[in-house]
């Protein structure tokens, strides 16, 4: 995901993490008097259409932190944690990242928005911040080639794969391929119009190109007209969860009889305070691993929810696992120098940390080795695990 377009006002706030986590009274303070010196730094959306996300991520980011500190800190010192609000929003999200970088962070572990993560590569990279990204999964993060970037989530290319394959189990024919114009559902949208047009089985495209909607308006009904002129038998929306909602009901109203398939964009829960739940009945998604479909994050997943008295929703496992890996890695370089750092996050090996939400390798070009993506169905006014046949 992600990358909704939003302006709000910039925020950077220090959380030593020795504040109350949310819902349980709990402090992350180390005892003793290890010097305040290594700083983790986050870049989430918390306020905006997408603020939930963010605020869901806060949590698991602080449960890695306190972890550390409880165990007596990394190389002698305690770990902090600050968090910025980058809103999904470009402009915002530089302001913070820049004055995120002026806090001496020693790693990023944010980044939710693709819109957002990607112009605060060039902030990091010139103050020598490695980043480990937990959401933001555009193909636009790699297109500087920097080999301080590391991804926790399968890039829009893999998706696209993923999400093709899916279609033909589906038996889908004519797919209509529809984005918002914004960074990630854009790339997914042109990476999946490519995969289609490969001379191969079917589905082909339906229409000469895909469609783009406005991100943000109360309705899509022209949209929906042209998905039933162009005979399309599935809809793949690569955006997020207002406009899917909306899209939803749109094809709905218009008699649209074909299947619809989210992206990981659109996969969050939040969807179904935007629509009646009976109309979303059926639709298919593609998501990045989630704790409920994750065996190993099982008793992770019960402490979250003692903690904060919710379920841990996307990209909270990543967020936990982004501090954890920047974490090994610090001990693993054995200093705080951050070209160290990048160079031990680079060379992850299996048995150095344990993930939660896939595995601890990388590509060299920073991308995740075999990453997961997971095919979901809306039932009962929930996404369940779909067991697609031949899937894997």
């Amino acid at each position: 995901m992600r990358g909704r377009i939003r302006t709000v006002i910039a925020t950077v706030s220090l959380v030593l993490v020795t504040h109350d986590l949310a819902a349980c009274r709990e402090t992350s303070s180390p005892p003793g008097d290890l010097p305040p010196r290594l700083r983790l730094g986050a870049l989430v959306p918390l306020s905006g259409d997408n603020g939930p996300t963010g605020r869901r991520m806060l949590p698991a980011y602080e449960m890695a932190v306190k972890e550390a500190n409880d165990a007596g800190g990394v190389l002698g010192h305690r770990v902090e944690f600050i968090s910025g609000d980058d809103g999904c929003e470009p402009g915002t999200a530089v302001r913070a990242a820049n004055a995120m970088v002026a806090k001496d962070i020693t790693v990023s572990v944010g980044g939710a928005c693709s819109a957002a993560t990607v112009p605060t590569l060039k902030v990091f990279r010139a103050a020598g911040v490695p980043m480990i990204i937990p959401g933001s999964n555009s193909t636009d993060l790699l297109a500087p080639r920097y080999d301080s970037v590391f991804l926790l989530s399968g890039t829009t290319l893999i998706e696209a794969d993923r999400a093709l394959k899916w279609m033909r189990l589906l038996g889908s024919r004519r797919v209509a391929i529809i984005d918002d114009g914004t960074s990630f559902p854009q790339t997914l949208a042109t990476a999946v119009a490519k995969v289609v047009r490969r001379p191969s089985s079917p589905p082909v495209l339906a229409g000469d190109q895909q469609m783009t909607l406005s991100q943000g308006a109360p309705g899509y009904r022209r949209i929906a007209s042209e998905v039933i002129r162009r005979r399309a038998d599935m809809v793949f929306f690569t955006g997020y969860y207002i406009e899917a909602a909306r899209l939803i009901r749109d094809l709905r109203a218009a008699h649209y009889t074909g299947k619809i398939m989210l992206s990981d964009a659109g996969t969050d829960p939040i969807l179904f305070k935007e629509i009646d739940a009976a109309k979303a009945e059926g639709v298919y998604g593609l998501t990045l691993p989630l704790a409920e479909f994750t065996p190993r994050a099982k008793e992770w997943a019960e402490h979250y929810r003692n903690l904060t008295g919710t379920a841990p929703g996307p990209f909270t496992m990543q967020a936990f696992d982004a501090v954890s890996l920047a974490l090994n890695a610090v001990r693993r370089a054995g200093s705080l120098d951050r070209v160290a750092i990048r160079a031990a996050i680079a060379h992850t090996s299996d048995g150095d940390v344990e993930l939660l939400s896939g595995p601890s390798r990388f590509n060299p070009d920073g991308t995740q080795v075999d990453p997961t993506f997971i095919p979901l169905q809306i039932r009962n006014g929930a996404f369940a695990l779909a067991r697609p046949a031949g899937w894997k």
